[in-house]
């Protein structure tokens, strides 16, 4: 995903509003391993949205068979419990990103590929830029890395 394609996307304000008075975007791609369906995780998404915290602007999901064969999945197909986010495709995914999502996940694997506004951080990304301030870093910890550092840190104090 590159800068002028998110710019491109975003800039639709009929669709996604003033870009200077949105949140934060984040992507995140999931793996399920042997194609297992989201489940609970679905419902949380929905969740999160419903009460205003994300918005969702894309969510695609792609499949790998066991030979390796990668197929776009439609949100249709799979299920009716992901009508909610038809039509979640604001342009900034792109056939490159679903292919570097299906080359991240192992054979007999689905991804879901998920760009999302954090709502409820826009009033203050909002307010810092009105007074002039640029974002010059930003990050996630996975949670996987954050463990990891603490195991460590508990045997250096053993």
């Amino acid at each position: 995903m590159t800068d002028t394609k998110l710019a491109d996307a975003v800039l639709d304000q009929d669709r996604f509003g003033a870009i200077d008075e949105m949140g934060p975007i984040d992507l995140m791609c999931f793996e399920f391993p042997h194609r297992k369906a989201p489940g609970a995780g679905l419902q949380l998404l929905v969740h999160l949205v419903d009460r205003g915290i994300i918005r969702v602007l894309d969510l695609a999901f792609v499949r790998k068979e066991a030979n390796g064969e990668i197929h776009r999945v439609s949100l249709a197909d799979l299920g009716p419990e992901f009508a909610v986010f038809d039509g979640a495709a604001s342009g900034i995914l792109d056939e490159e990103d679903i292919q570097t999502a299906a080359d991240l996940i192992g054979n007999d694997s689905a991804a879901g590929i998920l760009v999302y506004e954090n709502k409820w951080a826009a009033p203050f990304a909002t307010t810092l830029r009105r007074e002039g301030a640029q974002l010059v870093a930003a990050d996630r910890l996975p949670v996987q890395a954050i463990l990891a550092a603490l195991d460590a840190s508990e045997s250096r104090k053993a």
